[in-house]
């Protein structure tokens, strides 16, 4: 009896090992499926892959949800509440104005991820394509957008940052065009080098023997091929584009009070540091804890999605 059962639990892992080995996939979902099964697999693999997932799916379930289950509101003030430390009523304390830390910080991550969010999407996809063009057709097209990109890169991004707010005036809108502006250089030298290698490979090179124009082999092998790379350099890259952000909000060049970004509510408890140190120490340790989790996730994402493995 017990070997019968014995047989049945290896037969069951042997049947799920299986569907990540699909040698002659019957449609091109299955063979999507399965390509997913394996990079899945790879990620759970490493705990602390799984870890940065795990923070950056709070990240995005706190920005959903954190200001439906916010206990206070986060621009009320309350000065006889003023400075209190972390209590059963407020579990990280309370401001200077006696605003509830925890309720800004909820409703802070909202504003962390749509600075992510709208960075990425204005500054990916323009390096991505950028870099494939630069790297495809070459010549003096490929000289004039790569100087364009070591100006770009000569200059540290947060100090680019600055000036191009400091041109535009303050404002979160204002912020994320200058940080997707120093972004976008890193991507297009990405996509650059990964064209470079692509640009010589067979079936590229049957496209153009079929008569396929320049931007339909860029379109069709040339930028979905680079997309892997791409998404890992994006991942890594959130740390940086947090900080960024942080960096201008604790300079008054981000988002505008009573907004509860992180960086002006570190700036705004700088000088309690001493005394109400968690007026600072709270809003840094979100920093610190999302930019993590996306520094672990991108590292697995770079291991799950290596073609040498």
């Amino acid at each position: 009896m017990s070997f019968t059962k014995e047989s049945r639990v290896a037969a069951a892992h042997a049947a799920r090992r299986s569907a990540y080995r699909i040698d002659k996939p019957r449609s091109r979902a299955q063979a999507r499926l399965a390509r997913f099964a394996l990079f899945w697999k790879s990620l759970r693999r490493n705990p602390l892959t799984m870890l940065g997932l795990g923070i950056v799916g709070m990240l995005v379930a706190v920005a959903i949800l954190g200001p439906v289950f916010s206990p206070y509101d986060p621009v009320s003030q309350d000065l006889a509440m003023r400075l209190m430390g972390p209590s059963a009523n407020y579990w990280l304390g309370t401001d200077e104005l006696g605003r509830d830390i925890f309720s800004r910080i909820l409703h802070g991550a909202r504003i962390t991820l749509s600075i992510i969010v709208l960075v990425v999407g204005i500054a990916a996809p323009f390096g991505l394509v950028l870099g494939c063009v630069s790297g495809y057709l070459g010549g003096w097209l490929d000289i004039a957008i790569m100087r364009i990109t070591d100006i770009f890169l000569a200059f540290p991004r947060l100090i680019l940052a600055l000036a191009l707010v400091a041109a535009l005036g303050p404002g979160i809108e204002n912020a994320v065009i200058a940080i997707a502006l120093t972004s976008w250089p890193v991507y297009a030298r990405v996509a650059r080098a990964e064209t470079l290698v692509i640009r010589s490979a067979n079936y590229v090179r049957m496209a153009r023997l079929q008569g396929a124009s320049a931007w339909r082999v860029i379109h069709r092998y040339v930028i979905p091929m680079c997309i892997n790379s791409m998404v890992v350099r994006v991942t890594l890259d959130m740390a940086g584009i947090i900080l960024t952000a942080a960096g201008l909000g604790f300079l008054g060049l981000g988002a505008k009070p009573p907004s509860p970004e992180w960086g002006a509510m570190i700036a705004a408890g700088r000088q309690y540091m001493f005394d109400q140190w968690w007026l600072a120490t709270m809003p840094g340790l979100a920093i610190l804890i999302v930019s993590l989790g996306f520094n672990l996730l991108g590292d697995g994402l770079r291991d799950a999605l290596d073609p040498r493995d």
